[in-house]
């Protein structure tokens, strides 16, 4: 009797195998950098806007009443715990901990996009944070207690003075953090989340076709972060703004007298 034998799926040893891989699995990595591009985004702006609110609060001036010292004492320290314990332990931990840990402990079963969303947005939050209040603490201190003469408060310090430089001053770290969610996306695939690298293990295990399916989604990784630097890289440009400042060259010269 002939054995039977397990069929592969048939690739011609002679042609383009990134077309053929592209043939038959282009739609599945396509949708799966879009989920990436998904997760790392939404992931990025409100992990940005965590990141400034808790910045914010941690570089508020010690109040003289003492009750309202003590609670934001408090605040600080759940603050420094959340920061902690996020920045200390992998995000592929934090995944499973929150998807498996809470079906088993709670029986919620959760989506497993939207766990893959708050998991990065509390990750890059805990990131982002630090990157914020660095950059406060970087402002001339000479600003904060010229807005006190004025008369501001301390939100209308930060709001109108303070942010605005320490935003631009933090701009090229919270780009490297969205740059950093690009690739720890993949460490979602513990959670079964279809994004670029479980579609690149799904593919790979139907086709067999393990390196040339890992080149073709390590060159949309690099196109993808190599796009985005330079489109922060642009950004930070137009905020810097022109860097000739001379009045002389915009037609404001001062004509001086002639004499005799």
């Amino acid at each position: 009797m002939k054995q039977a034998v397990a069929q592969q799926p048939k690739t011609d040893s002679n042609s383009n195998w990134f077309m053929t891989i592209m043939k038959q699995y282009g739609p599945m990595l396509l949708r799966g950098t879009g989920m990436t591009l998904l997760i790392s985004l939404v992931g990025t702006i409100v992990g940005f806007l965590i990141g400034l609110l808790v910045g914010v609060i941690r570089t508020i001036p010690r109040p003289k009443t003492t009750g309202k010292r003590g609670l934001l004492a408090v605040g600080n320290w759940l603050l420094a715990v959340y920061i902690e314990v996020f920045r200390g332990t992998p995000m592929i931990v934090q995944a499973a901990v929150l998807y498996y840990g809470a079906a088993q402990a709670f029986h919620l079963n959760m989506d497993r996009t939207a766990a893959a969303l708050i998991i990065v947005s509390i990750n890059t939050g805990a990131y982002i944070s630090e990157i914020i209040r660095g950059g406060i603490i970087s402002v001339d201190p000479g600003q904060f207690e010229a807005a006190n003469a004025l008369g501001m408060s301390h939100f209308q310090t930060m709001i109108k003075v303070i942010l605005p430089q320490a935003i631009r001053n933090s701009l090229p770290a919270v780009t490297n953090e969205f740059i950093v969610n690009i690739k720890d996306t993949s460490v979602l695939s513990v959670i079964s989340v279809s994004e670029l690298f479980f579609s690149a293990e799904t593919i790979a295990g139907q086709s067999f076709q393990f390196f040339h399916t890992y080149l073709i989604v390590s060159a949309i990784y690099l196109i993808l972060t190599f796009t985005i630097s330079h489109l922060f890289r642009l950004i930070e440009r137009r905020l810097d703004g022109p860097k000739d400042y001379n009045v002389m060259n915009n037609q404001m010269q001062v004509e001086t007298p002639k004499i005799g």
